[in-house]
């Protein structure tokens, strides 16, 4: 028998080997990481997933505030599209009862949840006892804006956003404010001159780049991958506003420099103008909200916000403006349910429409629907004597959220393009 050669059998037992191992590699990725999801990278017994640095993370924050009675909610757009997808097998859900890991594992770099800044009783507590839990915490302050220009008071300065990292992990609190227009606000994350860059990749955040608004929304608890949190009732009415929440103040400062420069007027005209003026708002916003219909602050009153943050008191009527692609059938017998008869028409749907309705006290509501052109937007004017029309021109704009007479509206986010093609240049 001829003698083998012992290298021959070593070299094959390790050709063996290294196939032996390659093929359970290829089996643990095409197999099993698919059958227990994206995400999962390890597993421990039968809870898959949960030994993940975001889990750990986002567990050791609910345990936080839940210790500490901090009504935190889930506002995450990853995890809440997750969530809406399975709701009803996530309301059903039991504490302890999940076996695997399928929303706070998914990879990211943040976990983001809001917090209604009025419930929160211990702030600076809250801090520390979030470091002693291991966590690397940066705060984000800022000044109130509506207290800009009032110099006894325009240095206070309130939380708008809390980073807490846990080894490679972060949880982004938003801080909400209540404003008086029954909404909640969130600031801008501005980074000061201190801040460390890298503290986590900032340009990566779901909120911050800019302030927001949102409708105050109703909570519900459910349980997460055995973790119990709040979370929007309505998580598809949140994301729905998610893209669409920036927000713009009133330039408050320069309002009072106005107002110093040129005496309000105070006169009992035009307090009960402005009275029912801002009646007349509201009657309006909620008519065109129940059916739909956004709309902006326009001509007149776009102008009292921009330069008085208020209705101007000789203006005499509300100025509003409507895409005319949101216009609705219904929207004239809409108004006139509400008790606004129909005073005038002019134009018609596919060209130059512009409506306007009776108010109480002599106050008149405008609408204008604007047209989309390719490099502008116009909106049509017709002389209600000699009827000769007119075609206004703007250059394209977005809408963002505002606060004025006490309700979140939208105007122009480039209101002084705007209110410059409609006035001219505006003198500061």
């Amino acid at each position: 028998m001829c003698r083998i050669n012992k290298n021959v059998i070593l070299a094959l037992l390790t050709l063996t080997s290294s196939a032996f191992l390659l093929f359970q590699l290829y089996y643990y990725k095409h197999y099993l990481s698919a059958k227990n999801g994206a995400g999962l990278s390890k597993s421990k017994g039968s809870r898959i997933g949960f030994d993940g640095t975001q889990w750990r993370a986002v567990k050791k924050f609910v345990m936080l505030t839940s210790s500490q009675n901090i009504p935190v909610f889930l506002i995450d757009p990853l995890i809440l599209e997750l969530i809406n997808k399975n709701l009803e097998q996530v309301k059903n859900a039991s504490h302890g009862s999940t076996s695997e890991c399928r929303f706070f594992c998914v990879p990211r770099d943040f976990t983001a949840f809001a917090l209604q800044y009025h419930l929160w009783k211990n702030e600076e507590g809250w801090f520390r006892i979030a470091e002693n839990m291991g966590f690397q915490c940066l705060k984000i302050e800022s000044k109130d804006p509506r207290l800009d220009g009032i110099d006894s008071l325009s240095g206070t300065e309130i939380p708008l956003h809390y980073i807490c990292r846990l080894a490679s992990h972060a949880i982004h609190l938003v801080v909400f404010h209540e404003r008086s227009g029954n909404y909640l606000w969130h600031g801008h994350l501005r980074l000061k001159g201190h801040i460390d860059r890298k503290f986590v990749p900032f340009r990566k955040l779901s909120f911050g780049r800019y302030a927001g608004a949102f409708d105050r929304p109703e909570l519900q608890q459910v349980t997460i991958d055995g973790l119990e949190v709040l979370i929007p009732k309505e998580p598809v009415h949140f994301l729905e506003e998610i893209p669409h929440s920036r927000f713009i103040e009133c330039r408050y400062k320069e309002a009072r420099a106005f107002f110093q420069q040129y005496l309000d007027d105070n006169t009992v005209e035009a307090m009960t103008f402005r009275k029912s003026a801002k009646e007349l708002l509201q009657l309006a916003a909620k008519t065109l909200k129940k059916l739909g219909v956004r709309f902006w602050l326009s001509s007149g009153t776009c102008l009292g916000w921009y330069r008085q943050c208020n209705i101007i008191p000789y203006s005499k009527d509300v100025d509003l403006g409507i895409f005319i692609q949101d216009y609705k059938s219904d929207i004239i017998s809409a108004f006139q349910d509400a008790g606004l008869p129909l005073k005038h028409k002019f134009g018609k749907v596919e060209d130059s429409l512009e409506l306007s309705f009776q108010g109480k006290d002599d106050v008149k509501l405008d609408i204008f629907f604007f047209y989309e052109e390719t490099d502008y937007m116009w909106n049509g004017g017709t002389q209600a004597k000699t009827g000769k029309k007119f075609k206004y021109l703007f250059p394209k704009f977005t809408l963002c959220w505002t606060e004025f007479v006490d309700m979140k509206v939208h105007v122009p986010c480039e209101t002084i393009e705007y209110i410059e093609a409609n006035y001219g240049i505006l003198e500061e």
